[in-house]
């Protein structure tokens, strides 16, 4: 409830009351607010090593005011006199998702992967209407059935090859021949084996190159497999948080723009390495300091207060 303007609503004795233990209120609102600081902190403290994460940070505002006297304009020969408000405590204001690049971290492992920009991997979970997840941790494997995997199973989105049983061969020239169209996205496989010329031929190795081109060697003859599709947002601090360093779209996020690796600012991939949390420890520790003695100094408001109350008790002693 706004009580700047709406005085005229509330009860009898309302004000009164808020004139006897605002300051309390006061109080106990900075310590509950400063506690959810503590609660963000701690968290990015605690994922310092996590792959990938970024850090949140929260930021205030100033809750309701109680207006002890309105404005009044200049008159005649009278100045005009500022109104008289009173804060009644703080609130959370937003809790900012912090998404800057994160440091590379070399791993040497093929397909381990870093997003040189500000794009997300698109990665979908299992059931009949499997739900699509963004994420910048690009710890990929590849599992029993060739499907390119992160590390919990969830498959790896790309534009996939047209024809998996006999892929088109590798042409430097024509690097993104005998895969699917810009625009449309499948699970990238690379099949344990595929015919030539009417003859089976097994999986030898395989690589993603900068741009996400997935490849793969069959015999002595090198196939192209599909590309890894890379997701960019308006406003990627709108994502919602799904746990297991994904993401997903929220309603201010606005719809995933895809394209491959380097379009829309996206960044290219830098196989072998991974990225690290976005945390400083300096900054964290200087928060957790600071919102430590807001919470002391809250908390001695609050006893202050107490001892004015029970002054003013005592004077029927």
């Amino acid at each position: 409830m706004a009580l700047s303007n709406d005085r005229e609503r509330l009860p009898n004795n309302y004000e009164e009351e808020i004139k006897m233990l605002r300051s309390l209120y006061s109080g106990v609102s900075g310590m509950k607010n400063l506690q959810v600081k503590m609660d963000v902190v701690s968290n990015n403290i605690a994922n310092v090593n996590t792959t990938a994460f970024k850090s949140s940070r929260v930021m205030f505002q100033d809750m309701m005011n109680q207006t002890v006297a309105n404005a009044t304009a200049p008159e005649g020969n009278i100045g005009g006199v500022n109104g008289k408000q009173i804060g009644l405590g703080v609130q959370v204001g937003s809790i900012d998702t912090m998404t800057g690049t994160g440091a590379s971290q070399t791993t040497g492992r093929a397909l381990d992967f870093y997003i040189a920009g500000s794009g997300y991997f698109m990665v979908q979970g299992s059931g009949a209407n499997p739900v699509t997840y963004y994420t910048r941790d690009g710890a990929f494997l590849r599992d029993s059935k060739g499907n390119l995997t992160n590390s919990a199973g969830m498959k790896v989105l790309g534009r996939t090859s047209t024809n998996l049983t006999t892929p088109t061969e590798y042409n430097s020239n024509t690097p993104d021949a005998g895969i699917s169209a810009e625009g449309t996205t499948g699970a990238l496989v690379i099949p344990s084996s595929i015919k030539v010329e009417g003859q089976v031929v097994n999986f030898s190795t395989m690589a993603v190159d900068a741009n996400g081109l997935v490849t793969a060697k069959y015999g002595d003859k090198t196939y192209t497999m599909g590309k890894v599709s890379i997701a960019t947002f308006n406003n990627p601090e709108g994502l919602e948080h799904a746990g297991g360093n994904n993401y997903i779209v929220s309603n201010n996020s606005g719809a995933a723009i895809v394209g491959g690796a380097g379009d829309n600012g996206s960044g290219k991939l830098q196989p072998g390495a991974l990225e690290m949390s976005n945390v400083d420890l300096s900054t964290e520790f200087t928060e957790m300091i600071i919102a430590s003695r807001a919470y002391q100094a809250n908390s001695r408001s609050i006893t202050t207060s107490d001892e004015m109350l029970q002054e003013l008790i005592n004077l029927k002693r």
